[in-house]
């Protein structure tokens, strides 16, 4: 269950802890921000005039959960393989 305050970073992966629902809802805008989409106004800046930040919602109507992504300055990087679609697989 998702608590008030709490804090996740994110880049290529689901952190460890958030529900898989609610990365489901995200990980798209979490993926843009972490590589430099944050640089301008998200969302064709009609909405959020800041640059760097996303709100954006849990797909969950009975428990719903408001995000508020912001862009850091923390350099992304894979931590792990990545599974490729190849003929051996």
């Amino acid at each position: 269950m998702m608590k008030t305050g709490q804090v996740f970073y994110a880049d290529y992966a689901k952190p460890e802890g958030l529900c898989n629902e609610a990365w489901k809802a995200i990980y798209q805008y979490v993926f843009a921000l972490a590589h430099g989409a944050g640089k301008e106004p998200f969302y064709y800046g009609d909405w959020i005039k800041t640059p760097g930040i996303a709100i954006c919602s849990c797909n969950d109507g009975l428990r719903p959960v408001i995000f508020k992504l912001e862009a850091t300055d923390e350099k992304s990087e894979m931590d792990y393989m990545p599974i490729q679609n190849s003929p051996e697989h």
